[in-house]
Formats: C-alpha cells, sequence, structure tokens
C-alpha cells in the first residue's frame, strides 16, 4: 500500500510538472515574468540622466567627432537617416562602424547596448551589393503575403550581417492620393493590402524568434493617416472623421501589432489640425491602450520640433502624448542637439511637467525590447552573416518579386510574350539601361539618384541580353531614333527618383523626353512595348493607346531580369493593381469605392497572357 500511495504521488507531481511545462501560455507567463524581473531590476539602478539617454535616438551626422557621447549619456540608440552614410558603405564597412559604436555604449556605466535603425524600406538600400527589393507599391502588386515575409526575410539578414537591429519598414500607410511623393512607399489604397502585407513584412523582419541571430526589430510607419492627407502633400492635414481614420487608416496597425510587431513610428501629419506627435488620444488611448501595444512609440526625423511652441514645450507635449523614444539630428547651423533634449527632459521631469511615471515606462518598453533581443549577450555583429550578403539566392528572391509585381495594362495582338529568337530588338528610353531609376528613392541616397548607384544589379538592357539568343541582335537607342532594324522595340521609361516631399507633385504626366521617345518609336511603325517604371499610376491614356503592349513595373529595384522572365515568357503575368489608375490628373483622388468611379483601370486589374 506504502508503494502505491509513493507511485500515486510521484504520478501526480508529474503530471503537475507536466501540465505546467507543457501549457504554452504557462510557459509564456513564466519568461514573460522573468523579462519583466530583468528590467525592473536594471530599471532600479538607472539614474534619471540614463533613463532619458535611453529615450535619445541621435543622427551619425550629429554624434561625428562625438562619439564618446553615446557612453557619457547612455544613449540608448543611433541612426543613420536618408543621406547621413559613412565612408566605406559596403557591408564591412558599416560592420565595422556598428561595433565601434556598440562598443562604447558597452562602456557605459550599466553596459546598456545601443540599438541602431536604418531606412532599409526595399532591402538594405544604403549598402553597395545589398539586393534592392519593389518598393511596396510593386509588393503590393503581387498580393503574395508568404513571397512578401520570404523578402523581409533576406533584407532582415542583410541588415544583420552588417550588425544593425532596427529596420524603420514597413510602412503601412494607405495612399488615397497619387499626387502624394510617399505613394510609392505604400501597399495601395485599400486598407486590405497594408493589414495582409504590412504584418507579412514585421513576420519576415523579427522571425521566429526575436533572439536569433537574422532577426532584426520592424517599426511599423507612420501612425496615423499619412496616406490621406488633403491634396495628398506630404506632412499635410488629414481631414477625415474619425470612423473614416480608423476604417481606412487603423486596421494594418492593428495586425502589425497582432503579428508582434516591436516598435512604431508616429507621422509628420496632422489629424484635423493636431499634429499626431503631440495627439495623446491616438497615441495612448487608442494605441498603447485600445489596441495594446507594448513597444516602442518612436518619433520620426526632427518631428516633434513641428510642434507649436519652443523646444522644450515639444519635448514635454510629444512625451507626455506617449512617445517613448525621440529621433534627433542636428538642426540647420547647430551641433548635438540630443544634448539639448536631454538637459530640457531632465528640466521638466523636475518641474512636475513630465512624471517620473511616463519615464520608466518610456524606458521599460525599450530594455524589455532589448532584452527580448538578447542583445545584452549578443551586442557585436555577427560576421558568419556576411557570406549571403548580396547572395544568388537573396537575388532570387527579389527576381520573383519583380515577376508578380509586373501588372498586364495592355497586349494587342499578342505582341507579348516575345520569342527569344527574335532577330533585333531595340530597346529605348531613359531607364533601360539605369539602374537608379529602376530602384528609385531610398537607395543609396535619401532622394535616390539616376545612374549606377548600386553594385550587382541588372538593368533591363542587361536582361534582355542575358534572356535572348546568341544570335539575337540587341542595341540600344535612348531617344528611340534609330530603331528601323528592329522586330520589336522595348521602351523603357518613368519617373526619375524621389523621396518624400519632394515627390509630392500636382502633374503626373509622363514626362515631356519620355512622350517624345514615345512619339519617335511610335512614328517608326515598329511594333513596341512600353515598360514604365513609376512609384504611382501616372497619366498615360495617348501612350497606352500607341502602344502595342504596356505594362507597369513600378520601382522594381536591383534584379530587373524578373522583369524579362516574363517578358520572354519564361512566367505569366500574375500581378493586380493595388491603385485605381486615373484618366487624367484631374480625377485624382479616385479609390475603389467612389461614387461615379470611372478610371482608366480598375483597382485589381491585371491581364494576363
Amino acid at each position: 500500500m506504502k508503494n502505491l500511495a509513493f507511485l500515486s504521488m510521484i504520478l501526480f507531481i508529474s503530471v503537475v510538472l507536466f501540465s505546467a511545462f507543457s501549457d504554452p501560455s504557462k510557459k509564456e507567463s513564466k519568461q514573460k515574468s522573468l523579462l519583466d524581473k530583468k528590467v525592473d531590476e536594471l530599471l532600479s539602478q538607472m539614474t534619471l540622466n540614463e533613463k532619458i539617454g535611453q529615450m535619445t535616438q541621435a543622427d551619425i551626422d550629429a554624434l561625428k567627432g562625438h562619439y564618446e557621447d553615446i557612453e557619457k549619456y547612455s544613449l540608448g540608440s543611433i541612426l543613420c537617416g536618408g543621406n547621413s552614410e559613412i565612408e566605406d558603405i559596403s557591408a564591412k564597412g558599416w560592420a565595422d562602424f556598428y561595433d565601434m559604436l556598440q562598443t562604447h555604449a558597452l562602456n557605459s556605466r550599466l553596459h546598456i547596448p545601443m540599438i541602431y535603425g536604418v531606412d532599409a524600406v526595399h532591402g538594405h538600400n544604403n549598402v553597395t551589393n545589398a539586393v534592392v527589393f519593389p518598393h511596396n507599391v510593386g509588393l503590393g502588386a503581387t498580393r503574395n503575403a508568404k513571397l512578401i515575409e520570404k523578402a523581409a526575410r533576406v533584407t532582415a539578414e542583410e541588415v544583420a550581417a552588417t550588425g544593425m537591429d532596427w529596420a524603420f519598414a514597413p510602412c503601412i500607410a494607405v495612399a488615397r492620393n497619387e499626387h502624394w511623393g510617399r505613394t510609392y512607399e505604400s501597399f495601395g489604397e485599400d486598407p486590405e493590402l497594408a493589414k495582409l502585407l504590412g504584418a507579412a513584412q514585421v513576420k519576415g523582419f523579427q522571425g521566429k524568434k526575436l533572439s536569433d541571430k537574422t532577426s532584426i526589430l520592424a517599426c511599423a510607419k507612420h501612425f496615423l493617416g499619412d496616406g490621406g492627407t488633403t491634396t495628398g502633400k506630404d506632412q499635410g492635414n488629414t481631414e477625415v472623421d474619425e470612423p473614416t481614420l480608423r476604417k481606412l487608416h487603423l486596421p494594418g496597425y492593428k495586425t502589425a501589432i497582432k503579428a508582434g510587431t516591436k516598435t512604431i513610428m508616429v507621422s509628420y501629419n496632422s489629424w484635423n489640425g493636431i499634429r499626431m506627435h503631440g495627439n495623446k488620444y491616438l497615441l495612448t488611448d487608442v494605441l498603447k491602450g485600445e489596441l495594446n501595444f507594448n513597444g516602442i512609440l518612436v518619433s520620426d526625423w526632427a518631428a516633434i520640433d513641428q510642434l507649436e511652441g519652443d523646444y522644450k514645450s515639444d519635448i514635454e507635449k510629444s512625451i507626455n502624448a506617449g512617445l517613448d523614444m525621440i529621433m534627433i539630428p542636428n538642426p540647420p547651423g547647430k551641433e548635438n542637439n540630443y544634448i539639448d533634449f536631454i538637459t530640457l527632459l531632465k528640466e521638466l521631469v523636475n518641474e512636475n511637467k513630465v512624471p517620473i511615471s511616463r519615464i520608466d515606462d518610456a524606458v521599460k518598453r525599450i530594455l524589455r525590447v532589448k532584452f527580448e533581443m538578447n542583445i545584452f549577450e549578443n551586442p557585436l555583429t555577427d560576421r558568419s552573416l556576411m557570406a549571403t550578403f548580396g547572395s544568388k539566392e537573396h537575388r532570387q528572391v527579389a527576381r520573383e518579386c519583380v515577376r508578380q509585381s509586373l501588372v498586364l495594362l495592355k497586349n494587342e495582338n499578342k505582341t507579348l510574350p516575345i520569342s527569344k529568337n527574335v532577330k533585333n530588338i531595340v530597346l529605348a528610353g531613359k531607364s533601360a539601361d539605369d539602374i537608379g531609376n529602376q530602384c528609385g528613392g531610398w537607395t543609396i541616397d535619401w532622394q535616390g539618384k539616376s545612374g549606377n548607384v548600386i553594385t550587382g544589379g541588372t538593368t533591363v538592357l542587361q536582361a534582355v541580353k542575358n534572356a535572348v539568343s546568341k544570335n539575337t541582335v540587341v542595341s540600344y537607342s535612348k531617344d528611340g531614333s534609330e530603331v528601323k532594324d528592329a522586330d520589336v522595340v522595348l521602351v523603357v521609361v518613368g519617373e526619375t527618383p524621389y523621396a518624400e516631399m519632394f515627390g509630392d507633385k500636382p502633374d503626373l504626366n509622363l514626362a515631356k523626353e519620355d512622350v517624345d521617345v514615345i512619339e519617335n518609336v511610335r512614328k517608326s511603325g515598329k511594333p513596341f512595348v512600353v515598360v514604365l517604371f513609376s512609384g504611382r499610376p501616372l497619366i498615360i491614356e495617348k501612350q497606352l493607346k500607341d502602344a502595342n503592349a504596356f505594362l507597369a513595373a513600378w520601382l522594381p529595384g536591383s534584379e530587373g531580369a524578373g522583369i524579362t522572365d516574363v517578358l520572354f515568357g519564361d512566367f505569366n503575368f500574375t500581378g493586380k493593381l493595388g491603385h485605381s489608375w486615373p484618366k487624367t490628373n484631374e480625377q485624382i483622388p479616385i479609390n475603389v469605392g467612389d461614387k461615379n468611379y470611372d478610371p482608366l483601370f480598375k483597382y485589381s486589374f491585371g491581364l494576363k497572357y
């Protein structure tokens, strides 16, 4: 009997222990408890200066010549803004730079590592030889969440190879007016695309576990309503009622939070006249309260400076509204602005204008994310990841993204696909052999630029030469004047690179140079195909009528072979419009669901062979 009782006891204990360790919710709760304990223990050791330092994100240009300030002020994060670069922008150069900065952070009193943020918005686009993916306007046309997650995974691996921890992506703006200069950063005009693909990018960046060596922080942006401003003005005013704001612009954040995004960036825009960086209702009540976002809420570039009042009142309003970390570049003619921020925020706390509880909440969020990343144990670059940087395997993923993003608008008399045995093919247009135009903005430079701005990519001209038979004659006539021997002409035209407010444009007609080359080819009487590079639908009705075939290739990035894969028939077209295509400038904005909806091409339009 004693043996039986003993065995029963052992069985009972085993069942209890098995239940405790096999129940995922209990295991998760235990891990959360241990994490909170670590955070609280570290927070209890911190001075007010160190806490505020953790809330400070300084730009590398602001730190030049003052890198010791990272340890002196216990800076929590560093970033490189759009044009903030170092001399050696190779993967190794960035990794060396990152490790130098991190070494300074680890020399601080409490040895808290910094996290480094970068605008990796379509691949690790600040680094030579990185794989550059299509911008979101193209990815939206794929409708393929699994592929977009895979692309973000590749980007995460390449970012991690340079030591960096944080991509300021995905942009889950819902672009409602194509005059907006950031339209190409949006997946499309329908919130369903933001819901589906924003969450996919979050999963791709952050991986299965944030502590994995190839996982980086995602950053859903820009909260809230950036794609809905009046007239499409960047950093403008979104004038809608709250039900409309929630219906159009909030769904992508709900799914991004559900997917586990650890950071969210606040938008420059206003909502009905109130700057988002000072909107406590949306940042704290809705985002942190209603949606239960428990990660880091970071400002945009110097965005708190746009609040009314002086810099001290800007800090007071933004921190009390719910900002946890402030992005601080140097304003023109001023150095070390991050020191002013730290000094003034400390004054505000001592004056009881910013509660210490708000500071502690912000710092807890920052520390919690750092512990989840396991950056305390692995703060420096894992150099083994460089082996796959810019690799053929990574480029194949980008090439697939290009293939699936292409939208066929017209194919008269089965002009496409083109035979690989065609005797003579001529390429025309300024973008046929220009990888800068092919990639668009946010490529090495903030605004991007035409020309050979990256290494390792393939232009359309190069891709055609690789795709056709060895007997095919391939030539290039930039202005389309020398096409008399052509069996078919490929005209590659479209927008030149831009970013943010520099892309705001009331006139979306094709540039005169593009119109002229199309007209030159039309006059030749040769059959021709127009490939359009653009960050948004352009006004093309006349050129569409003239062309035998016409396709929207968006801003496809470094892998031009994805275009020829489809043009020469190895793959069919699958892309669908993420934007309603307007007939005229006056018809903009036009969105699916509008009254009197009569676009040139409807939302989701896309032909196949």
